[in-house]
């Protein structure tokens, strides 16, 4: 199937899913889960890069007009799209562009750290920018750990499910 194609598939099957299911979870009182960072690090590596900073803001807006919260998400996903780079090179060592690096094919630890440092700067960045305030610095971080965790269960039990099988 043809990249594109491919991309435009996942963009909408992500924000559906966090519109119609993960938004309406709501653990704990405050606990959601925001899967649609996978959409942002399942990009592939190699393509272009402005098309994947115009969705992640495309996913963004949208996600805020659903959600009604102010931009936070557009902000949230556009910076995670930006340093998305850095995140591999830390991740997997500086040839990662050589390589054909999927995260769906097999979970392994740098596919881990890439995963957790991911949400964990989405989160932080969403959080924070909801509460803007350093008062609340300690929620902002209580938020953004236990947030991190819980989408990076959700975000693994959606990567086995579309994880293709090798037989």
């Amino acid at each position: 199937m043809n990249n594109s194609v491919l991309n435009t598939i996942r963009f909408v099957v992500f924000l559906l899913l966090q519109i119609l299911i993960f938004n309406n979870i709501n653990l704990l009182g405050y606990l959601n889960p925001y899967p649609y960072v996978l959409f942002i690090l399942l990009y592939p590596v190699n393509s272009n890069k402005s098309i994947l900073l115009l969705t992640s803001f495309a996913m963004g807006i949208f996600l805020d007009m659903f959600c009604n919260s102010g931009g936070i998400h557009t902000m949230a996903s556009l910076i995670l799209a930006y340093i998305r780079p850095s995140l591999f090179k830390f991740a997997f060592g500086l040839s990662y562009e050589y390589q054909t690096v999927k995260i769906a094919d097999k979970i392994s630890p740098e596919r881990i750290t890439l995963l957790l440092l991911a949400i964990f700067v989405h989160h932080f960045i969403l959080f924070f920018f909801e509460y803007f305030r350093f008062d609340l610095i300690f929620t902002i971080l209580t938020r953004t750990l236990f947030g991190t965790l819980f989408t990076f269960t959700i975000c693994l039990l959606i990567i086995y499910i579309i994880k293709p099988n090798k037989r």
